[in-house]
């Protein structure tokens, strides 16, 4: 059977079993004027409303499901630091299926039997460390199960256990880099050869970085809980020129992130997701905030590519008037020699005027002069290419918070006038 027939069979699959298990589903079709039976192929997928995040939320924690609860293997689920948390569940399908299409995607980042993998994706209700685990074993590789944190530790096993392959957070790999180098070991001499890095969004800058001061191949992992987990698109390590998407069980679309209107292939926008095989949770039109764009497939023909990241639609600053991702300042930093690739964005208003300031660790041997020059530079780029004025400082080494996982670039203190800028 062909992928577009297949498609098609999966996704009304998908839409009668959301209708008929799930009542925030049957209630949303019905308000929208649509019946499972409307979905002839994926292009009448855009009459079928989206899902949201806050949908989720509000029917937590049990509401999405579309199976029994003894039915449930296991639970995962976002952190809840800004509210409600988010619950997802699988069945043993579902887990099955999820080992699957991460093994796929080792394949693909270069993965092969045999080899030892070192997961430092945080285990627990985050989906990343079981995900890859689970998908790790299932390519028949030999995991290491470090989780995260515990820096000094991470690099004691690395070194000890010779992993070829680390699975982990851009950001925390770069955490890793200082702890190497702190210890008066050399990152290049290691036995990773592969990075497989997801969670966030990094930039081709980041790669550069860590290619050249680890030496190995570092390639891009994309998937999020509500979808299914890491191993919805991963990165050819053959190409390295985009994510290819496992369409045969994730339909993806690219809308407006503004009007929700379908957007032509090739067009930069919001991705949206549903879920083609999912048993205990299927999803119907997922927004995932993810900007990027669709491009035809390479290293697998038959499946289309998703363009690294441009940044989440709610990560968006408009900093008088003016629209920048924090991917944007990221490339600038890593272009600028005295500036460490760890930053962090400070937003603080002044009277009735935002204020953005780029605080970026300055490399070790940077001399005083050289940060200065460093800061005007990187303020000047930002002028220059996304043209708005920053605030630009250049701190110790060490000094900002180091990250353990997902990394919180923006610290939006607008609410507190009285802190320092």
């Amino acid at each position: 059977m062909d992928l577009r027939t297949l498609q098609q069979e999966r996704l009304r699959a998908t839409l009668r079993r959301a209708y008929e298990h799930v009542p925030f589903y049957r209630n949303a079709f019905d308000t929208a004027g649509v019946r499972p039976e409307d979905c002839r192929t994926p292009a009448d997928l855009p009459r079928f409303p989206f899902t949201a995040k806050d949908d989720l939320r509000a029917q937590y924690p049990w509401g999405m499901f579309a199976v029994p609860e003894k039915d449930i293997r296991r639970i995962h689920a976002s952190s809840g630091t800004t509210g409600t948390p988010t619950v997802v569940g699988y069945t043993d399908g579902d887990l099955d299926t999820w080992a699957d299409v991460v093994a796929r995607s080792l394949r693909a980042a270069g993965a092969r039997p045999g080899d030892r993998v070192h997961v430092a994706y945080g285990y627990g209700l985050f989906t990343g460390g079981l995900g890859a685990h689970y998908g790790a074993e299932r390519l028949g590789c030999t995991v290491i199960p470090a989780s995260g944190g515990m820096t000094s530790r991470q690099v004691r096993l690395i070194q000890d256990l010779r992993p070829r392959i680390i699975m982990v957070t851009p950001s925390y790999m770069l955490t890793l880099l200082d702890e190497f180098e702190r210890q008066g070991i050399d990152p290049r001499t290691t036995s990773l050869e592969v990075g497989i890095f997801g969670a966030e969004p990094w930039t081709e800058e980041m790669r550069r970085e860590i290619e050249e001061r680890f030496a190995l191949d570092a390639v891009d992992i994309y998937g999020l809980s509500e979808v299914m987990g890491p191993g919805v698109a991963q990165e050819s390590v053959e190409t390295k020129d985009g994510l290819h998407i496992w369409e045969d069980h994730f339909y993806p679309e690219i809308v407006d992130p503004f009007t929700g209107e379908p957007l032509p292939e090739g067009a930069l926008g919001e991705l949206v997701f549903t879920s083609l095989t999912k048993e205990a949770m299927p999803v119907v039109r997922y927004r995932t905030r993810d900007l990027t764009r669709l491009l035809p497939g390479t290293a697998y023909p038959e499946f289309r590519r998703m363009e690294r990241l441009t940044g989440r639609s709610d990560d968006l600053i408009i900093l008088r008037g003016v629209n920048l991702f924090p991917s944007q300042i990221e490339e600038i930093v890593l272009r600028t020699p005295a500036a460490s690739p760890h930053f962090q964005l400070r937003l603080t208003r002044e009277g009735r005027m935002d204020r953005l300031t780029v605080r970026a660790e300055a490399r070790p041997e940077a001399t005083s002069a050289q940060r200065a020059a460093a800061a005007a530079e990187i303020a000047r780029q930002v002028k220059d290419g996304i043209g708005v004025s920053v605030a630009v400082e250049l701190v110790d080494p060490e000094t900002l918070e180091r990250s353990v996982g997902k990394l919180r670039r923006i610290v939006d203190l607008r609410s507190a006038p009285s802190a320092p800028a």
